[in-house]
């Protein structure tokens, strides 16, 4: 699909963690809400407990989004289901979408979720790095989607289209030698050495050193896009406004955006412009009330 013909059609809305705006992120509340608010697919970020669980949080460490503390991978699923993962967001839950303690998802119970929204959904599937687990991770979710009936060849379980991403390009290679390149996208984006610090609690030499590796990451991960290792191209929006000249060389070599996280009427607009195929947002439902002008989303 051409640039131009992008632009006349409508990109498809994820919802970045759920409808996370909305209510806690990863949560029960926030799928059912993304499903509600007509999101197109949903995004999930995975990590793998004590017992090889697949969980969908977003931090290696619970301290940000329940009232627990400590690594996930320390935690059972058994252990994990006592914490409260929603109340930090001060948001009241319906009834419908579940108490406190039903919140927390792994990925089979997020699948059972999109199976029941009656109609075809995506589903972009983040595998976190670095995992104590390393390439554990990616083996293990493979393991579950295959005992949920998932087929390599389509990507699709069911009524459920996956698709998976990683800033590691070791992430990357490894899923690509089970799963076609159409399904999987490359993630890139800026580092900033003051960010990863914060980020992760570490000090001046530790973050200075893990940013540079994460930089030697974007590098190569830009280099699988040029070279077409991988078809979908997942630049952060702050990427795409600062470097416009990888965006149009992918674009024109036909690889396939996916651009995060997009909340603002402006960036919006400007996926729009560019012919961005996919955007994932934090607010579904505003954007996609911004392009409805548009009938036929980007397939």
């Amino acid at each position: 699909m051409s640039t131009n013909e992008s632009v006349s059609a409508r990109p498809l809305v994820y919802a970045h963690r759920g409808s996370s705006a909305a209510f806690a992120e990863h949560t029960r509340a926030a799928y059912l809400q993304a499903i509600a608010d007509g999101a197109d697919g949903v995004e999930c970020d995975v990590h793998l407990t004590r017992d090889q669980h697949v969980v969908l949080l977003h931090d290696a460490n619970l301290d940000r989004t329940s009232d627990g503390t400590g690594p996930v991978a320390e935690q059972t699923l058994e252990e994990l289901r006592l914490l409260d993962f929603s109340s930090w967001k001060g948001a009241r839950i319906p009834h419908q979408y579940g108490g406190r303690f039903d919140q927390l998802l792994t990925l089979p119970e997020l699948l059972d979720i999109l199976r029941a929204a009656g109609r075809d959904i995506g589903l972009a599937i983040e595998l976190k790095h670095p995992s104590p687990y390393l390439l554990q991770l990616e083996d293990r979710v493979l393991e579950v989607l295959a005992l949920e009936g998932w087929d390599p060849r389509t990507s699709k379980v069911d009524n459920i289209s996956v698709s998976f991403m990683s800033f590691s390009p070791d992430s990357v290679r490894h899923l690509l030698k089970t799963v076609p390149r159409d399904f999987i996208c490359q993630l890139v984006d800026d580092i900033n050495v003051d960010e990863v610090r914060e980020e992760l609690g570490l000090g001046i030499i530790t973050g200075g050193a893990v940013a540079n590796v994460m930089r030697a990451a974007r590098l190569e991960g830009e280099r699988m896009l040029d070279t077409g290792q991988v078809r979908l191209a997942g630049p952060g929006i702050e990427y795409v406004r600062e470097h416009p000249g990888p965006v149009k060389r992918w674009l024109e070599a036909g690889r396939r955006f996916r651009v995060w996280t997009v909340d603002s009427e402006q960036d919006v607009a400007l996926c729009r412009e560019l012919g961005i195929h996919e955007i994932t947002t934090n607010r579904p439902a505003q954007v996609l009330a911004q392009l409805s002008e548009s009938t036929h989303p980007v397939r």
